[in-house]
Order: structure tokens, then C-alpha cells, then sequence
């Protein structure tokens, strides 16, 4: 197992039905990754993020209007611009943890992510990301997602 899916697995509990917890630290996340871009899946759009360990904040980036190889090329475009050390995405689950067709795509997209670049690649739970970004009148929902769901993955590294 590569410390990326064991990262993955580390931060998921059975009793929600497998979904990453919103509220743990995730030990497993090394020191040394400080730089990371978060991406809020949709089959249309992609929002992103970039942030760091050091300020604990993330910034909107461009929403990917793409799918497929096109969206893959704009990703590797935004890699390659920033750099990260790891990449998070938000994996989408009922309000009661269940999993449903999203959750299986997004864990799709990060398995994708992590086979192409070769980058860890960390799950976060996304519940209401989308509803907080809209409810924050953001001019970009999914952008604003993405920063919700970094910010929440940054909050829950250990100091």
C-alpha cells in the first residue's frame, strides 16, 4: 500500500460508513508536504484551491469547466504552476455518511489524480461544502468549495 492510499484509509471510520472524518487530525500526513490543491469534483466543473500548512488558508483558483482529458490537461496545467506537494480532493457523502454514485466518481477522480501525477492524494469529507460556498454568495460556488474543503483538511493537521 502507498502512503498516499494508507493516508487515505487512515482517516475513515466504519461507523459512518467508510467516509473520511471531518473533525480528526490525520497523523499520517508528513511534515514535510506544506503546499497543497484541492479540487471540488463535478462531472462539468472542478473547482480549485491552493493553500498551505504554514497559514492554514486556501485561495480560489479558476474553476476547470472541462471533463475528461480535457480536464486532466488543465489540472497538469495548474500542477505544474504551483507546484503542490499533495493534492486533496473532497469526496461528497449523504448527511447520515452513506456513499452514493458521487462518492464512488470523485474517489474515481482522485485515484485518476494520483496515477497521472504521481502526487499523494488526500480524501476529505464534503459534506455542505457546496451549500456553505453557496450560502457565502462566493461569485464561484465551486472555487469557493474547493477553499472550503482545503481549509478544512489544513484545520485538522497536527501542529
Amino acid at each position: 500500500m502507498s502512503a498516499a492510499s494508507a493516508s487515505t484509509d487512515a482517516h475513515r471510520t466504519p461507523a459512518a460508513g467508510g467516509a473520511p472524518l471531518a473533525s480528526q487530525a490525520l497523523p499520517d500526513v508528513a511534515p514535510h508536504l506544506s503546499t497543497f490543491m484541492a479540487f471540488d469534483f463535478g462531472t462539468q466543473r472542478t473547482g480549485v484551491a491552493v493553500g498551505n500548512r504554514l497559514l492554514g488558508t486556501a485561495q480560489p483558483q479558476a474553476t476547470i469547466a472541462a471533463s475528461g482529458d480535457a480536464r486532466f490537461a488543465q489540472i497538469a496545467l495548474r500542477l505544474k504552476e504551483w507546484q503542490p506537494d499533495a493534492i486533496v480532493i473532497g469526496v461528497p457523502y449523504h448527511p447520515d455518511g452513506a456513499a452514493h454514485e458521487n462518492t464512488a466518481l470523485a474517489q474515481k477522480f482522485g485515484r485518476q489524480l494520483r496515477g497521472r501525477f504521481g502526487l499523494p492524494v488526500f480524501e476529505v469529507d464534503e459534506r455542505y461544502s457546496t451549500t456553505e460556498a453557496l450560502a457565502s454568495g462566493a461569485k464561484d460556488a465551486d472555487a469557493a468549495s474547493a477553499c472550503i474543503i482545503l481549509e478544512q483538511f489544513l484545520r485538522n493537521l497536527p501542529t
